[in-house]
């Protein structure tokens, strides 16, 4: 009997980490054809650049802090965890040197937004990835 608990037990958990551990896309608009990578996109999110490579102007958009994506998206791409992430902002816009990006409720507003947009930007959780968006950056 302790061997089918300890297996039911660590299924579970295995189940639940997997779970919370989803892969992140990173998202434009189709028609856009600019070749970005991890950096790149890094420094769109974090203000410090407003172009995707090739000069076409980039509009980020961000998910709440709720959203699981969020948190994904900023530890494996930003490498920035929360309260990083708050204080970097709330230093920008003291300085004057930026605003942090605009954020949406969900995933499905990401994705309504950036299909009807060439200059957006966003990332959602990559089962929520539809054929009227491009991924252009994959994030475990």
């Amino acid at each position: 009997m302790k061997f089918s608990l300890k297996h039911i037990a660590i299924a579970t958990l295995f189940t639940l980490s997997t779970g919370v551990m989803a892969e992140v896309s990173v998202i434009t608009h189709p028609s856009n054809g600019a070749s970005i990578d991890a950096k790149a996109v890094s420094k769109i999110f974090l203000g410090k650049s407003k172009k995707f490579p090739g000069g076409v102007e980039a509009v980020p958009i961000e998910q709440p802090k709720s959203a699981s994506a969020h948190l994904e998206f900023h530890e494996n791409v930003t490498h920035k965890k929360p309260s990083q992430l708050t204080s970097y902002w709330s230093r920008r816009v003291f300085t004057g040197k930026g605003q942090p990006p605009k954020e949406v409720r969900s995933d499905a507003e990401v994705i309504s937004l950036v299909s009807r947009n060439p200059n957006m930007i966003g990332y959602v959780d990559s089962s929520a990835v539809n054929d009227s968006v491009k991924v252009v950056l994959t994030a475990p």
